[in-house]
């Protein structure tokens, strides 16, 4: 991706969080410089803006913006104790789809926090960690069991959430307008918790053809 196309999706996200009434903390708006002087936490934790076309190119078609809010550490987990949660504000534009994957460690919430419909879809882990592409998926849709034949689309209008534990695997997109979507999780790592079924990275490629606006997650280790 183009520095000059990510500016431009960033600032156009940015303004479609806001018109739902969501508040962006102060550190989402801090400079590179500001970033390189007191950033050290915020690397560690991975916390910031993240926009991805997964490497390929066609954001529109393929990919995903995110805000990490809050995040605690893979040690915390380990110990068991400690800052043990993660939050995520994201976008899924219309038609965009965040492709299927699964995660080893981390159960999260995915909430429609607004906008159009969020659809899913789901299919079961086989014993093995591969797709099961046979058996039905159960999950909890607010606290209520809700099940699907693999491959089954769950739609949640806004307002809902779903439950996804470690190994269910599920693509998810907009239907009938971009959505702005909500995370509460377990730590989130990003760089070893994502297990995707194409050959597809879970980060961008960045050609520098301007300055950045504010830096991306995946900019930490070039820029702190």
């Amino acid at each position: 991706m183009k520095r000059s196309d990510v500016n431009e999706i960033l600032l156009r996200g940015d303004s479609f969080i806001r018109s739902f009434g969501y508040v962006m903390p102060p550190f989402a708006y801090f400079s590179p410089e500001k970033l390189q002087s007191v950033g050290g936490l915020y690397k560690e934790r991975q916390m910031g803006w993240d926009i991805t076309d997964y490497g390929q190119g066609k954001f529109d078609e393929l990919g995903l913006f995110l805000f990490t809010v809050r995040n605690g550490l893979n040690d915390d987990l380990k110990s068991g104790k400690g800052m043990l949660y993660a939050e995520k504000i994201m976008i899924s534009r219309e038609k965009q789809l965040s492709p299927m994957h699964r995660h080893f460690l981390k159960a999260e919430d995915i909430i429609n926090r607004g906008g159009g419909t969020l659809v899913l879809e789901l299919f079961a882990g086989a014993e093995d960690g591969s797709i099961d592409r046979n058996a039905p998926v159960s999950v909890p849709v607010d606290g209520i069991m809700r099940t699907v034949d693999a491959g089954g689309l769950l739609k949640l209008e806004p307002g809902e959430s779903v439950t996804l534990m470690p190994g269910v695997w599920h693509a998810f997109w907009g239907e009938g307008g971009d959505v702005l979507i909500g995370e509460v999780s377990t730590v989130n790592d990003d760089r070893t918790d994502n297990d995707f079924e194409m050959k597809i990275g879970r980060f961008s490629s960045i050609e520098e053809d301007e300055k950045p606006v504010h830096l991306l997650v995946s900019d930490y280790d070039k820029w702190l």
